[in-house]
């Protein structure tokens, strides 16, 4: 039999008439992208065990995958025949210019698809594999578009909706990417594409198939202008702090704000009451409509950020009667009658492994939740010491039977327990969502993205895209928690990092999101370097630090304000002041490539300052760790510029004088270069220098006689 020639503007597939791919070319330059030295079938099929009587009597029973070996190509479809069994695969190709979309339609059973006395119960298929590629080894690969691409050519399989699972395999020699359908998820639920384009004009094709499908539009996102912008997160904005709020932001030069959902609504213990408003909204929705309002009035676009996974333990989902559609995270059944006033429970299945942390150990039957203090892993199996109507549910009696499991209780303090995604309490949650988002919200946070059941790389954007798909106007840019592949359209700003403290920040933000950074540009993305605190003692170089590696790789980060902190905060100005600077660089593209590759250096450290006519100038700078004779109450940076030696000084905790011998040095003393010098005091030990906000000293000392007089320098109050 002839091959089968898939082609179109872009390139030409071809697979062989036993379901080998045997070509794949970027008919641009011609170039060959399948590793043709370890041949791969284009289609597998999986069963959980062999299904045909004649085969599972000859073979073991264990999950099982049959190889494409044959194919025919009629009206528009692929017909794949499997090795051993008589079972075929329909799949529709859609060839566009630019991609090929393959979706399965139907599985078809021949006489002899289930052997002798065995009813034909289609499909008996765990997984369809209708992508499978092994390619040539390229330079990059974007694991989370699952893209892998060089300067020439790049090959990318993706899915047309959330529920495909799409992924990538190491072989010896070549990368394989594949595309596959679940029947957990929906074998017929949804296609696999296939790109084949010039780096270049990969997100051109992307966004083609996001128009084409109605998706997310990741590609019209990651283009915005806006989209390297950091944001300022108010976790206690309300229309009694708004505008305070409003004030700080503009100060760090913010452009978004994120606000926090339980700045709205009850949260914690309460989460998913999205109806339920605090207090300060005295009108509810009406009220958050005028407040944000108000900030997009400033200039600021406001945006939510929301567990959306989630719902407390102390909400109506879980008290006084647990929600049916609370996921668990395994399954019991009652060996016995368990009345209201029993404490020890009998199950079939074996409790081995079950959780053992205390907030953890609850089991829901019913609509009763029952906390255990420990369990048997011997028969007859039981869950003893069991407090009975736990978490404020109404203890009741269950019969021998009745089927019920471990609730899936967050990770995260024990707070709340996990949605199924399987069943509407994920769409009722999306709906409650939505209802606040489109009070006037135009970004979201999707926070607790990871809280899914498996499988993981599918219920992560399931979940997130039936919250997406109610918001209007669609977001400008989402971030969340986790990321799986179909997020790539919707999270066009990737994960924030979160919160570190000051004595680990830079450390953390060179490990982290500066390696993360690069893998980012191999997705064709950026990340959000992280959640950087107001705390007492956060400092201006800490955020100089991280904002500055961030715009490196054109990424933004979140400074996560509250009024009380800021107000209480000795160096709130100097702390907005730096972000605002780099603010001003991003949206001024600023930066030139040679300044961004000295800025990716974790070893190097970098600030802005305001030149001789108030534009920004970019500096290198190093610390003096013993300024002061190492008191941790004032920080010292040095740097040289024009000729002149330079430092950077501030008082951590307040204000304070500091005395420093510079031996007849000339020295200027200024806040910024386009600022007049002020006027100091001079004492017999040494120049008496003001320590409140970030000023500069300015001599012509040479640099070690420099930092010998700041290390031997005295502070007092």
């Amino acid at each position: 039999m002839d091959s089968v020639v898939l082609e179109n503007q872009a390139f030409r597939l071809t697979l062989s008439s036993f379901g080998m791919a045997e070509s794949l070319v970027l008919k641009k330059w011609g170039t060959e992208c399948l590793f043709r030295d370890d041949p791969l079938p284009f289609f597998t099929l999986t069963e959980d065990r062999p299904y045909n009587n004649e085969l599972k009597l000859a073979h073991p029973h264990k999950r099982t995958t049959y190889a494409a070996n044959r194919i025919r190509y009629e009206g528009g479809r692929l017909i794949v025949g499997f090795e051993q069994i008589a079972l075929e695969a329909v799949v529709e190709v859609t060839v566009k210019p630019s991609y090929m979309v393959f979706t399965p339609v139907d599985f078809l059973a021949g006489p002899k698809a289930f052997g002798l006395g065995v009813s034909p119960m289609l499909p008996p298929v765990a997984a369809f594999r209708l992508v499978q590629l092994p390619l040539i080894p390229r330079d990059r690969f974007g694991e989370w578009l699952n893209v892998l691409w060089d300067q020439t050519v790049a090959v990318n399989v993706l899915s047309t909706c959330p529920t495909p699972c799409v992924g990538e395999e190491d072989r010896r020699g070549c990368k394989v990417l594949y595309g596959e359908t679940l029947r957990e998820t929906g074998l017929k639920q949804g296609g696999v594409a296939l790109i084949v384009a010039d780096p270049k004009d990969l997100l051109d094709v992307i966004d083609g198939l996001e128009i084409d499908y109605d998706l997310p539009r990741g590609v019209q996102s990651r283009r915005s202008p806006l989209i390297n912008r950091s944001y300022y997160w108010a976790g206690d904005v309300n229309p009694n702090t708004v505008d305070e709020h409003i004030a700080y932001a503009r100060k760090g030069g913010f452009r978004f704000m994120s606000l926090y959902y339980s700045s709205l609504l009850n949260g914690g213990r309460k989460l998913g009451e999205y109806d339920r408003f605090l207090p300060s909204y005295p009108n509810g929705r009406e009220d958050l409509v005028v407040m944000l309002k108000k900030i997009k009035q400033a200039g600021i676009i406001p945006g939510l950020h929301v567990l959306h996974t989630y719902v407390g333990m102390d909400s109506r989902y879980l008290t006084p009667k647990a929600d049916h559609r609370i996921n668990l995270t395994r399954h019991f059944t009652l060996a016995q009658d368990l009345s209201p006033e029993d404490t020890t429970l009998f199950v079939e299945e074996n409790p081995t492994d079950c959780p053992e942390f205390e907030k953890a150990r609850v089991l829901r039957f019913m609509g009763e939740l029952i906390q255990y203090e420990s369990y048997t892993t011997e028969p007859p199996y039981r869950f003893l010491g069991c407090q009975r109507g736990y978490n404020g549910t109404l203890p009741r009696a269950h019969e021998r039977g009745t089927i019920g499991g471990i609730l899936d209780i967050s990770e995260f303090g024990a707070f709340g327990a996990y949605v199924d995604q399987r069943t509407s309490l994920q769409d009722e949650l999306a709906e409650g969502i939505a209802n606040l988002y489109n009070a006037g919200f135009e970004f979201i946070y999707f926070d607790g993205s990871e809280g899914v059941n498996s499988p993981f790389e599918i219920n992560v954007s399931l979940a997130q895209w039936k919250v997406y798909r109610k918001l209007n106007p669609p977001p400008i840019f989402c971030e969340g928690a986790a990321k799986s592949h179909f997020s790539w359209h919707m999270l066009s700003g990737g994960n924030a990092f979160d919160v570190w403290p000051a004595e680990e920040f830079k450390a953390m933000i060179a490990e982290h999101p500066a390696k993360e950074a690069p893998r980012m540009q191999q997705d064709f993305t950026r990340l959000n370097f992280g959640w950087w605190s107001c705390k007492e003692d956060q400092r201006a170089d800490i955020l100089e630090y991280g904002t500055a590696m961030a715009a490196a790789w054109d990424c933004p980060g979140a400074f996560m304000a509250s009024v009380h902190r800021l107000k209480e905060h000795p160096r709130a100005d100097d702390l907005l002041e730096t972000l605002r600077r780099w603010e001003e660089a991003r949206a001024t593209d600023f930066l030139t490539p040679e300044q961004k590759e000295s800025l990716k250096d974790p070893h190097k450290e970098h600030t802005l300052l305001l030149d001789e006519t108030g534009e920004l100038e970019l500096v290198r700078w190093e610390q003096i760790p013993d300024a002061f004779g190492g008191s941790p109450d004032a920080t010292a940076f040095y740097f040289e510029r024009k000729g002149k030696s330079c430092v950077a000084l501030w008082h951590n905790k307040g204000q304070g004088k500091a005395t420093v011998a510079l031996n007849g040095a000339s020295v200027s003393y200024l806040e910024s270069f386009a600022a007049p010098a002020l006027a100091l005091q001079s004492t017999q030990k040494g120049v008496l220098l003001p320590l409140d906000r970030k000023r500069y000293l300015i001599t012509d000392l040479p640099v070690a006689a420099l930092k010998a007089a700041l290390t031997a320098a005295t502070l007092e109050e």
